[in-house]
């Protein structure tokens, strides 16, 4: 069982920056591939980042390539998305996920708690 817990997110303006962080405890969190996702309000949750186990893949929505950056730290048990370039379209809440490799939801196993990130124009 692993259980992830997010930080980061919150306001910003258009064009800021904000850093999301999910750590993981329990399991093996090498063993699982990493995913962002994010749930805008009156629409469905989306994928939005993925890492490989070993994070030498990666892989982003059209939305928000060249603007976001996933990355990872086995060793700390974190994966983290650094968000440049915010738009107000970004404004959603974000979750962190674990599991096989994969762009939908049901590729994940286990989710984090969900951290709202809010931007305005």
């Amino acid at each position: 069982q692993v259980t992830l817990v997010q930080s980061g997110g919150g306001l910003a303006q258009a064009g800021d920056s904000l850093r999301l962080s999910c750590v993981a405890s329990g399991g093996t969190f090498s063993d699982h591939s990493m995913g962002w996702f994010r749930r805008a309000p009156g629409k469905e949750r989306e994928f939005v980042a993925a890492i490989t186990w070993r994070g030498g893949s990666t892989r982003y929505a059209d939305s928000v390539k060249g603007r976001f950056t996933i990355s990872r730290d086995n060793a700390k048990n974190t994966v983290a998305l650094q968000m440049n370039s915010l738009k107000p379209e970004d404004t959603a809440v974000y979750y962190c996920a674990a599991g096989a490799w994969g762009t939908t939801q049901s590729a994940y196993r286990y989710w984090g708690q969900g951290t709202q990130v809010t931007v305005s124009s």
